[in-house]
């Protein structure tokens, strides 16, 4: 067998396992080029193999097989945001919520300003029932950007769940005003007018939500109830 000779490269074997498959990848490194640690990177990086596996073990409900994918990323690189993004999701996604929490905040300790992490970290809380926790998160991306979309969902499910009526009343209505092709802002308003006792304000936005989802179950129960 012949052997083939690359002048000025060196070969280094870097070896990646997923909890599904494991991989043997060849990493050049051109010296005073790039080092080492650089093939490391280019291996997390670049082997889709192992997101590919990692989304498939998602797809299939095996969270625990999908975090240990990422557990062998973070091994490797324990800077890799991404990496860190998704084995916050994946624990939140089986009930992990503490996990979840300490991986978004390792999230927001490399990168400050992730809007995604701090939005991440509102799910465990909701989850939690956290309201008011969740709420300080949500309230800290909406004064970076003041009409972020799910920032503010979230914030409606915290009023809802410190029972803020009049609050969410107000809020819903902004919303509603700034997404008027949105459905959720109209389920939230009408909701605060329900527990208010405002049959007919309740009626009125829940007519709304039909109008946007005709088979909508929450506002077909409450109309027929209240007709």
């Amino acid at each position: 067998m012949k052997h083939i000779k690359i002048k000025a490269l060196a070969f280094a074997l870097v070896f990646a396992s997923t909890s599904a498959h494991a991989a043997v990848t060849v990493c050049l490194w051109q010296p005073g080029y790039n080092t080492p640690e650089s093939c490391n990177t280019s291996l997390a990086t670049n082997n889709t193999r192992i997101w590919q596996s990692n989304y498939t073990l998602e797809k299939s409900g095996q969270y625990a097989l999908a975090v240990a994918g990422m557990d062998e990323v973070l091994r490797q690189i324990p800077t890799h945001e991404f990496a860190l993004m998704r084995r916050a999701w994946l624990n939140y996604s089986q009930g992990r919520h503490n996990d979840a929490l300490r991986d978004y905040n390792q999230v927001l300790a490399l990168n400050p300003k992730a809007l995604d992490a701090r939005l991440g970290i509102t799910l465990p809380l909701l989850a939690q029932q956290r309201w008011r926790e969740a709420a300080v998160e949500a309230n800290k991306v909406i004064a970076v950007s003041a009409w972020d979309y799910t920032a503010h969902v979230r914030l409606m499910i915290c009023e809802e769940g410190e029972h803020k009526w009049e609050t969410l009343t107000r809020h819903a209505t902004e919303l509603a005003t700034r997404y008027p092709g949105d459905v959720t802002a109209q389920v939230y308003l009408a909701r605060s007018a329900a527990w208010q006792n405002d049959i007919p304000s309740a009626r009125f936005a829940y007519l709304k939500v039909l109008q946007h989802v005709p088979d909508h179950i929450e506002a077909n129960a409450y109309l027929k109830k209240n007709p």
